[in-house]
């Protein structure tokens, strides 16, 4: 008797994905799976394609035409440099969290975070700005998830960094999006604010069975919320393992004296947060329309 075979398609799926600017690579056929409901942390030095790989896979830029492909969902992103027809509707399932959060810092965050029920919503509602009640019950239960509820109706400029990120967070649990992007999300915050912002990407990752991916400088956030690790290296995966395995002495072998930028001790500073000042701009940078 044949026994049936259970095959899991990849949430993510990156194949011989390059990506060129003028003469230098920033992406190097670059192949990677990433299974439903897994938390993986992208590292790598400033420079080493993080960011560029997290843009691709979410159908914000193209990589090079000549090779290449990228599924989500087991459903395709882009093959050989272009986008697939249906990757706006594939866009809706991502979630995209910036490292500079953007939100419409004159809107309250209630509002800010609604904006992630865009895609869901029929053109005349979400020109007159009504959103339905169960939107609105729902936008409630994200911000008292990340802890921000008291925030609801405070503009998004007044929050702090690490509020803001919060924010950012709630309105891609208001997208219901089944995989969640974060670019270098707390790169612009203290310590503490970092702890909150990755626990509670953990949390979402636990409880709702959420793929998230991170990409992060901090090899010890890494190792501490994310089981699996892909460093990248001039656009390069050099390793794609446990996490737990990014020893100082496996960093300096694969990044040499950059290895330090990875392992230093976080700084206190804070940079300034950037805001959208135009609403009509967020629903493209949020890729959810």
């Amino acid at each position: 008797m044949d026994s049936a075979v259970s095959v899991v398609v990849p949430a993510v799926k990156v194949t011989a994905l390059s990506k060129t600017f003028g003469c230098c690579k920033a992406l190097d056929d670059v192949s990677i799976d990433i299974r439903p409901g897994e938390m993986v942390a992208l590292i790598g030095a400033s420079g080493s394609g993080k960011s560029t790989l997290l843009r691709h896979i979410a159908g914000l830029a193209r990589g090079d035409g000549d090779r290449g492909s990228i599924e989500v969902d087991g459903r395709p992103m882009q093959t050989l440099g272009r986008l697939a027809q249906g990757v706006r509707k594939n866009r809706s399932g991502i979630g995209f969290v910036f490292q500079q959060f953007n939100l419409v810092g004159r809107l309250p965050v209630f509002t800010n975070v609604l904006t992630g029920s865009l895609a869901r919503m029929p053109l005349w509602r979400s020109l007159s700005g009504f959103f339905p009640r169960a939107e609105r019950e729902l936008a409630i239960e994200a911000l008292e998830r990340v802890g921000i509820l008291d925030k609801a109706w405070v503009r998004a400029s007044a929050l702090s960094g690490g509020q803001q990120q919060r924010a950012a967070i709630a309105r891609t649990l208001v997208q219901k999006a089944r995989i969640i992007l974060a670019d270098e999300p707390i790169a612009s915050l203290d310590p503490e604010s970092s702890r909150r912002v990755m626990e509670i990407l953990a949390r979402i990752n636990a409880e709702d069975g959420t793929t998230v991916v991170v990409s992060l400088h901090q090899v010890d956030f890494a190792t501490r919320y994310c089981p699996r690790a892909i460093a990248l290296k001039t656009g390069a995966v050099v390793y794609d393992g446990p996490s737990a395995q990014l020893t100082p002495d496996l960093l300096r072998n694969l990044y040499g004296s950059q290895a330090e930028e990875l392992t230093a001790a976080r700084s206190t500073a804070m940079s300034s947060a950037a805001f959208i000042t135009d609403p009509d701009v967020l629903s493209a940078a949020i890729a959810v329309h």
